[in-house]
């Protein structure tokens, strides 16, 4: 990516730790400089700028993409492919962003805990 990372506004920053610290499970930390939900410590939710990202199984995943979503693509020809990114008007309104967010949440508790990596030898 060139030049620095998008900013975040703080009204949907805010937004998001408030629905993520709604969902069961979801532990919330910083992940780039950005909030980010964690399950089990796989991520499920994020943003990016003012980009929500969830993690959703592949039929739901496929349904969002012919729906006109797209994948979340951090930088240019980089998507991460089990993320989609939540169209702007449904990360505006908490109601909207609100289901898709805990229905990531809830895939992602089904998959294996993440193990920790071991650490490096100096």
């Amino acid at each position: 990516m060139n030049g620095p990372w998008p900013k975040a506004s703080p009204q949907l920053a805010d937004q998001f730790r408030e629905l993520a610290a709604g969902l069961e499970g979801v532990d919330v930390r910083k992940m780039f400089g950005f909030p980010a939900g964690f399950v089990n410590g796989n991520m499920a939710i994020g943003m990016f700028g003012d980009t929500y990202l969830v993690r959703l199984p592949e039929e739901r995943r496929t349904e969002r993409l012919a729906a006109g979503w797209s994948l979340f693509e951090p930088m240019p020809g980089r998507p991460m492919r089990e993320y989609v990114a939540l169209p702007p008007e449904v990360a505006a309104d908490p109601e909207a962003a609100r289901p898709w967010l805990a229905l990531a949440a809830t895939h992602v508790a089904t998959l294996p805990p993440k193990q920790p990596k071991p650490r490096k030898r100096a």
